[in-house]
């Protein structure tokens, strides 16, 4: 996937492109300091996937440099690139991706690549439909570190952040009839009844306001005193993620790289930073299915011998649950067959000041020994 850097300051070009060299299949084909310069490439390049910009610059400034590609209908994603997180809300407001703070680091960088990568590969997979009955070309669900719905005409601008929350309440029941009285008392809890149920007549009437432009108000239905979402053709990405994640058996060099691109499926926590309260059960559900998933993985991946890359699996597992024991044992384990005295030592001694900082404890026995067993091999390996 080609990417263009947009930011007025070339350091950053300089640190961007070495943070996406180190991405698969991830090429910067250009930089710009300027919007203008940046404006035309993309209209001469419509194979350009993500154009990762600054919102600060001279001249003219990322929000409106992306409000203009919006109305192009050019097709590479905008993700800003910045230091100021007061342009957050305004930026979502427009058909943006993602919003990276500075100083970036690799790992939300590659979630949000992977993000992109999903969503195109989804769209250019299955051929869309648009047919005189209503039907509309097939639309991409990113509910993964994210929430967005998207086709091949675009992406879907919400009206409010209540009539995004209450399709995301309709997503995970779809098909079902959920009663009013629930999302009022799920969605617009603290309010009294009479305002609740005024606040969800406006979000219902603004969600389908959304959702007109791409032929989809109707998907939106009443049903006896409560509300059905009813979706044609649909990519779901968490569904997908559990679906490919639930086959997984074992690992053989053949299957490998399908597995790791798997993995990449989960690119953060269910609906991401919107954190719905009405949804954590299903938010810890996938959170567990995937640190299952990536934990047999890294098992499977260390007795074929791709140590590598079952670090690198656990390294992200870890930042997720720093506290977990039997992680850092694994990657004790990893630097131990590595050969990684130093490294070993290294994990081992974090993961101590780690639990004494946080919680005033110390490793398990069997985590001392584990430590003490690993330096001993490698000590006498190397007498």
């Amino acid at each position: 996937m080609k990417v263009i850097l947009v930011d007025d300051e070339p350091v950053m070009h300089l640190i961007m492109r070495k943070m996406l060299d180190k991405l698969p299949e991830v090429t910067v084909a250009a930089a710009f300091t300027d919007t203008r310069s940046a404006a035309a490439y993309l209209s001469e390049n419509a194979d350009i996937g993500i154009a990762f910009v600054d919102i600060s610059m001279p001249e003219e400034g990322g929000l409106s440099f992306a409000a203009k590609m919006e109305n192009t209908g050019n097709g590479a994603q905008i993700v800003f690139v910045t230091s100021h997180k007061k342009y957050a809300l305004e930026a979502y407001d427009l058909s943006v991706v993602d919003y990276l703070i500075k100083p970036v680091s690799q790992e939300r960088l590659e979630r949000t690549v992977n993000r992109v990568r999903a969503g195109r590969d989804s769209l250019r997979g299955r051929p869309s439909r648009e047919v005189a009955s209503g039907e509309v070309s097939e639309l991409v669900i990113t509910t993964l570190g994210d929430f967005a719905i998207q086709n091949k005409s675009g992406r879907v601008k919400w009206i409010s952040n209540k009539s995004a929350e209450l399709f995301a309440y309709l997503l995970l029941y779809r098909g079902k009839r959920v009663a009013r009285s629930r999302l009022v008392t799920d969605i617009f809890g603290g309010m009294t009844r009479e305002n609740a149920e005024k606040y969800l007549n406006t979000a219902v009437y603004q969600l389908r306001k959304s959702l007109e432009p791409f032929g989809m108000r109707e998907t939106i239905r009443s049903e006896n005193d409560g509300y059905v979402l009813e979706l044609g053709r649909a990519t779901i990405d968490y569904e997908e993620f559990e679906r490919q994640a639930s086959q997984f058996s074992h690992v053989e060099a053949g299957n490998a790289e399908h597995l790791l691109q798997v993995e990449r499926l989960y690119t953060g926590d269910l609906f991401g930073s919107k954190a719905y309260v009405w949804a954590v059960h299903e938010t810890e559900r996938l959170a567990e299915l995937y640190a299952s998933f990536v934990q047999r993985l890294a098992e499977a991946l260390t007795s074929i011998g791709s140590l590598t890359a079952a670090f690198k699996l656990l390294v992200k597992l870890h930042a997720r649950n720093p506290l977990d024991e039997e992680i850092v044992s694994r990657l004790m384990k990893i630097h131990a067959q590595e050969g990684n005295k130093k490294g070993l030592t290294a994990q081992y001694t974090d993961y101590v000041k780690l639990l004494n900082r946080e919680l005033g404890i110390r490793p398990s026995r069997s985590l001392i020994l584990l430590y003490d067993s690993l330096i001993m091999k490698l000590s006498d390996s190397r007498k």
